[in-house]
């Protein structure tokens, strides 16, 4: 039996009868018995509920029932969203276990109607915001490509398990860069929704007004027939809004006509890995070989939006962890106390300078996106770094904001894809970032798609996925 590599394969192969449900997600248990011990992944497996879903659905392709593409496909979802079949630790021992017990958070339940068979809950940072803590009750998880280095965070997990072929897709959240950040360290591809765009309720919230929920999957057209299923207005969230995704691009087909912004200002600051600009500058000349138009752009109010987007969820995480701080500081990790200071360093009147920012910046984005209709960056200035320095507590997160070029977005509530687009000199994948005007996933999956369809960036695997595969 030869199992797919990607989940618009899985999906052909399950409607033509290929192969089954059951096939599929037995051999995804299969690679996660052999690796995950190492990669830490998963927080939770639901083997049991996971055989029964695929067995359900198999039942239902035989009976000529087709739900769509995710009928019958092993995804997992990230330990901050609600999931019936077990609990949301969100990765802490803050959290009260009661929160989202026995119940699926809207995107979840979405999945299951899709006939997605759920695998598990997947491994993150504390609340979505800490750091890699070792001494805590739960896993670390690892990147596929050097079990030594950081996957990112906080969806670290769901991208570290789609790179290693634990399940075809994986649910993430992002408020300042969590979809995309791991998807680029782990060389797969990761989608951030335009604000509203997918509900948002049942995710464990860090920034309220700059949360997204999205998926992480192998290809571009993988992430849009995730986000089919899942968006829409839900009456749980009052932010989702009545603009669910249905129009699928062609991956056939070329960019003639697209105008594409190249960001290189602020791209590459000191530190940069010396393999990032020539791998853009590559990336950039497939988009212009495909027939778009590349001029270079400039952000406006690049650096105070960005700014914006750590004061907004500084602040709107501590209104969420008030009733905690005061009396299980200690049980939080290092690295959430360290956001929650923050917060609590900032008064209401840098909370409201940061929302008139956000909206002038808005604004002033809107009139770009007269003159370009999507801009590209890279999705980070570094590759993987070294787990270690984090584990011993000698680094910081925080120190590597400068190298992630994804929080101007969240302030923005525009929609970005990350996609690789190459790897550094010690063979760590590198990532590309498409973003564009709200509600314009259909023009990111279609560069997405068509920039995949004439690279194979892709379709690179770790060894450590290899290995499992083969034996």
């Amino acid at each position: 039996m030869s199992i797919p590599h990607t989940l618009s394969d899985a999906a052909a192969a399950l409607r033509v009868g290929a192969v089954t449900s059951r096939e599929l997600t037995e051999s995804a248990l299969a690679v996660a018995d052999r690796v995950d011990g190492r990669l830490a992944a998963y927080l939770t497996r639901f083997d049991e509920q996971a055989r029964a879903a695929a067995d359900r659905a198999d039942a239902e392709l035989a009976a000529g029932r087709y739900r769509g593409p995710l009928h019958g496909v092993p995804v997992a979802v990230k330990d901050t969203i609600a999931v019936a079949d077990g609990p949301t630790t969100a990765q802490s021992l803050v959290l009260d276990p009661a929160w989202g017990a026995g119940k699926d958070a809207p995107v979840v339940a979405r999945l299951r109607q899709a006939g997605a068979v759920i695998t598990g809950k997947t491994t993150t940072m504390e609340f979505a915001c800490g750091m890699p803590e070792v001494d805590m009750p739960f896993p670390v998880p690892r990147n596929p490509w050097d079990l030594d280095a950081w996957p990112g965070g906080s969806s670290s997990g769901s991208a570290a398990g789609v790179a290693a072929g634990l399940f075809f897709a994986g649910l993430g959240s992002d408020t300042l860069g969590s979809i995309r950040i791991p998807s680029a360290m782990c060389g797969v591809t990761g989608l951030m929704p335009t604000f509203g765009r997918v509900p948002k309720s049942g995710c464990v919230p860090v920034g309220y007004s700059v949360d997204r929920v999205g998926p992480i999957a192998r290809t571009a057209e993988d992430c849009g027939l995730v986000l089919a299923a899942m968006s829409g207005p839900h009456p749980s969230d009052p932010d989702s809004v009545e603009v669910p995704f249905t129009e699928f691009p062609d991956p056939a087909e070329d960019l003639s006509g697209l105008r594409i912004g190249v960001l290189r200002e602020g791209m590459f600051p000191n530190g940069a890995d010396g393999a990032v600009g020539p791998a853009f500058d590559m990336a950039v000349a497939v988009l212009e070989g495909l027939g778009s138009s590349c001029t270079e752009v400039e952000l406006p109010y690049h650096a105070e939006l960005t700014a914006a987007d750590i004061v907004t969820l500084a602040c709107e995480a501590l209104a969420f962890h008030r009733p905690n701080v005061g009396t299980r500081w200690r049980d939080y990790t290092a690295g959430t106390r360290e956001l929650l200071l923050r917060g609590a360093l900032l008064t209401g009147a840098d909370y409201v300078q940061a929302q008139r920012v956000r909206r002038a910046a808005q604004l002033a984005l809107a009139r770009l996106f007269e003159q370009v209709d999507v801009v590209v960056s890279p999705t980070l200035s570094i590759g993987a770094p070294a787990l270690a320095g984090f584990l011993s507590g000698e680094r910081d997160v925080f120190e590597l904001f400068g190298h992630f070029h994804t929080a101007y977005w969240n302030a923005a509530g525009s929609p970005a894809l990350a996609l690789p687009m190459g790897m550094t000199g010690s063979g760590l994948p590198l990532s590309l970032q498409l973003a564009g005007r709200p509600f314009a996933e259909t023009t990111l999956l279609r560069i997405g798609s068509a920039f995949q369809a004439g690279t194979t960036h892709h379709l690179r695997r770790p060894a450590l996925s290899v290995a499992a595969l083969l034996f």
